[in-house]
Order: structure tokens, then C-alpha cells, then sequence
């Protein structure tokens, strides 16, 4: 039963592999298209010289480093403690959902409310995963 939440802990990678590949085709091409040199970027300051466009998917791949390490350490400790149950895979995949939908509004439209929206309930659903496991184990 521990495996079942494999699948979606390989999927927010999966996805987060697919932000940093858009992050570098943009920035790549936007460098090539203004003639910007890959010095004039040494530092994360410097990516206001590139259209606020290219820097969706970069600001993006942050996010995914930030409240997933706790989906991932969750879904380990679930794992190895074999507390995995249909409901915990259920929020696991309802997470994912939702921060590709993050992602996806954040790199392309941007549009800050239903971005907002999408992290808000993304963040609900973890908190609903870590709130049900410390009540099982404390």
C-alpha cells in the first residue's frame, strides 16, 4: 500500500522538472532575442533586465521548492511508517492538481487571484495531510 503515493510524489517532480525546462527556453531565448549575456544575470536582482513574462516560469520553480518539501517529507514518513490509506493517495493527487494548476496559471496568464486561489487550497489540502497524521501519531 505504501507505493500508492509513489505516483503522485513523482508527478509534482515530474512537474517541477517541466517548470525548469520552460524557466531555461524562455530565459535562453529572451537572452538571444535582447543580447544579454549570461554575466549580466550573476544574480537574482539582475533578472529585472528580462520581461517579467520570462521570469514566470524562474519565480515558479521557486514556489515548488517551498511548501512541496513538506508534501515529500510527508509522503515519506507515510511511507516508511506504512500509514498509507485511500484517503491520504486521495489529498496526495488533489495536491498535485492543485499546484500544477499553480503552476500553470503562474507561468502563462498570471493572474494573481486564481493563483492565490490555487495555492490557498493546495496549502488547505497539505495542512489537511499533516493535521490527520500528527493527530495519528502524537
Amino acid at each position: 500500500m505504501s507505493n500508492t503515493l509513489v505516483q503522485p510524489v513523482l508527478a509534482l517532480m515530474v512537474l517541477t522538472l517541466l517548470v525548469w525546462l520552460v524557466m531555461y527556453v524562455r530565459r535562453i531565448g529572451a537572452m538571444r532575442a535582447l543580447r544579454i549575456p549570461a554575466q549580466a544575470l550573476s544574480t537574482p536582482d539582475k533578472r529585472s533586465l528580462l520581461p517579467e513574462a520570462v521570469n514566470r516560469a524562474s519565480n515558479n520553480l521557486v514556489n515548488l521548492f517551498e511548501m512541496p518539501v513538506l508534501f515529500y517529507a510527508l509522503c515519506l514518513l507515510l511511507m516508511v511508517g506504512n500509514q498509507v490509506d485511500a484517503l491520504y493517495v486521495q489529498l496526495a493527487w488533489a495536491y498535485v492538481g492543485l499546484r500544477a494548476l499553480h503552476s500553470l496559471i503562474q507561468c502563462t496568464a498570471n493572474i494573481v487571484i486564481w493563483r492565490f486561489v490555487a495555492y490557498l487550497l493546495s496549502s488547505l489540502v497539505l495542512a489537511a495531510m499533516i493535521i490527520r497524521c500528527a493527530m495519528h501519531n502524537l
